[in-house]
């Protein structure tokens, strides 16, 4: 029993907790104040949150998703505080309708009620504790996309908005829609589209489904698992153009998740980027060491920059045992040295971006000079210039460029004395890169790196792309099409072509069709089309109405003009 005291109680004042979705709870001080306290522990230890987070995530997977990291609230929290976050969202919260809870995107108060919208996720099979999901569309679903497919070929977005209306959760309307708002340069309304789809699709998800074990797959083959991949690749693209460099790194792990062995929008030519971005050194080093001897990654351009370039940061914090960092600047000059004799096409368009002039003796030189860019494949030219217009503002450091400079002229001393790793680049370069993976274009195309754009090959930009399903794979598994329509005939006149634009149902050559003796009745046929001509231009006049001129019923008018 408690020692009874002689001193008053004072009544404590009941504070208000909320319920994780795991059942603990949290009181709203502690929301806020979860990353100062984080702060608190690792100060004494010494160790950065960079250096200490990476240790902890050696003993997961590597493509571990953390749900706090999906939220760019909390990115901005450890940015700007939870008080110039959050404001005063917590009294309209309590005010607001229930809504389901989602870890991808939060539902807002301007969105259409949500109901069931036809979309559904099946367990296919588990094999070796991998489990492989498809979504399927429903009778229902499947008629409103019927629809999608013929407002896509009309050409219009207004036809596309009349349908939203209908239908206001429907994936693939919200995904083309976000790309015509986008172009018209309205970013806001882009990004509510696609939040409005992955909440969609994440209502649809299966008991089972989990975003952060990853070892949940989806198959990109089938149709009706891409829009859910490109809804996050392109919620991913905000997020990083907001300043959430963190948060997009998140998502991008959570898609190459859900295929890591076919990638199929390549995201492994992006998470070197926001790694960087983020300042997780740690995690992009982890990858290039646990996937390097299955995947070959130093022989993607980027890998072969980014991660010598990850070893330098690590090399420069402070923080660090001494130790630790003579072995990262080792490792980042081995890795640097390595990079430029595979990749010299690399160097100088890095260096024209970042506006800084070689020297005379790289400038001359002719195994980073034009020859290098001009003799690489087309497909090396694509990645390369990806690259450099995707990450050239992380070498604009002067302390990057001042780290870079010995390591150039010692790859020309290499050269210069023949090196056999010279030769050996040399061949790879010729034998490797013939042409790049239908992956790889689609990742250029959703990126929209102009740079890259440029070099994109003909018969992948003479092509038409949809931005709800860019450049399908060749392989696709069909669950159901869409029923053929009874088409005209090709040979129709100019003529009959014309009127059938003002008048959708009219046909100058009849309804039947006769497959006999043309000859025959050759002058019949010309008389009906002449009578069906002279029918329709009736109609066509008869329905136009003339606007009457304002009458002067009210002399004084409505007042002067200014």
């Amino acid at each position: 029993q408690p020692v009874s005291s002689n001193k008053p109680r004072k009544k404590k004042k009941k504070r208000k907790a909320k319920k994780t979705p795991a059942g603990d709870t949290l009181e709203e001080d502690d929301l806020e104040d979860i990353d100062s306290l984080l702060e608190r522990i690792q100060a004494p230890s010494g160790l950065s949150p960079q250096s200490q987070g990476g240790i902890i995530a050696d003993s997961r997977p590597l493509l571990y998703v953390e749900h706090r990291n999906l939220n760019p609230e909390n990115e901005w929290k450890r940015y700007f505080g939870a008080h110039a976050v959050l404001g005063d969202q917590r009294t309209r919260q309590r005010q607001r309708q229930y809504v389901r809870s989602t870890w991808l995107t939060a539902p807002k108060n301007t969105w259409p009620r949500y109901s069931k919208t036809g979309i559904t996720m099946r367990l296919l099979d588990t094999q070796g504790g991998v489990q492989h999901f498809t979504f399927e569309h429903h009778r229902e679903y499947q008629q409103v996309q019927y629809k999608f497919l013929d407002t896509v070929e009309s050409i219009d977005p207004n036809n596309i908005v009349l349908l939203l209306q209908m239908n206001p959760y429907h994936v693939d309307s919200l995904l083309q829609l976000s790309d015509v708002c986008r172009m018209q340069e309205d970013q806001e309304m882009a990004r509510d589209l696609i939040e409005r789809a992955l909440y969609s699709l994440e209502c649809a998800f299966h008991p089972v489904f989990s975003l952060t074990s990853g070892t949940c797959r989806l198959d990109y083959r089938r149709p009706e698992n891409r829009a859910f991949f490109l809804a996050l690749f392109k919620h991913l693209m905000f997020l990083e153009k907001r300043g959430c460099p963190r948060t997009a790194l998140e998502f991008c792990k959570l898609i190459l998740s859900l295929d890591p062995e076919n990638d199929p929008l390549c995201m492994l030519l992006l998470i070197d980027f926001l790694s960087l971005r983020a300042r997780e050194y740690t995690f992009l080093t982890r990858l290039f060491q646990e996937w390097e001897s299955h995947r070959n990654l130093s022989q993607l351009p980027n890998f072969a920059f980014s991660v010598p370039l990850a070893y330098f940061f690590l090399s420069q914090q402070e923080e660090r045992p001494e130790l630790e960092r003579i072995q990262a600047r080792e490792q980042a000059a081995r890795l640097i040295q390595l990079a430029l004799v595979m990749f010299p096409s690399v160097l100088m368009p890095l260096l024209d971006h970042c506006s800084v002039q070689p020297d005379a003796r790289v400038a001359s030189h002719s195994f980073f000079g034009l020859n290098a860019q001009v003799s690489q494949s087309p497909a090396l030219n694509q990645l390369t210039s990806l690259y450099v217009g995707r990450t050239h503002a992380l070498w604009k450091d002067p302390a990057v460029m001042a780290w870079l400079e010995p390591h150039v002229h010692e790859v020309l001393r290499m050269v210069e004395a023949q090196h056999p790793l010279v030769q050996e680049a040399e061949h790879k370069r010729k034998i490797r890169y013939q042409s790049a993976p239908r992956n790889i274009y689609r990742h250029i195309i959703l990126s929209e790196m102009k740079e890259a754009m440029a070099a994109l090959p003909l018969e992948v930009t003479s092509q038409p792309v949809m931005g709800f399903d860019p450049l399908p794979p060749l392989d696709s598994i069909v669950s159901y099409t869409q029923p053929e329509r009874t088409s005209h005939p090709s040979n129709e006149s100019t003529l009959s072509l014309f009127f059938r634009s003002l008048l959708p149902n009219f046909n100058l050559q009849g309804d039947i069709w006769h497959d006999g003796d043309e000859e025959a009745g050759a002058g019949q046929d010309l008389n009906q089309g002449v009578n069906r001509l002279m029918a329709a231009m009736r109609d066509m006049l008869a329905n136009i109405q003339f606007q009457e001129p304002p009458r002067d019923d009210n002399p004084e008018g409505d007042g002067d003009w200014d």
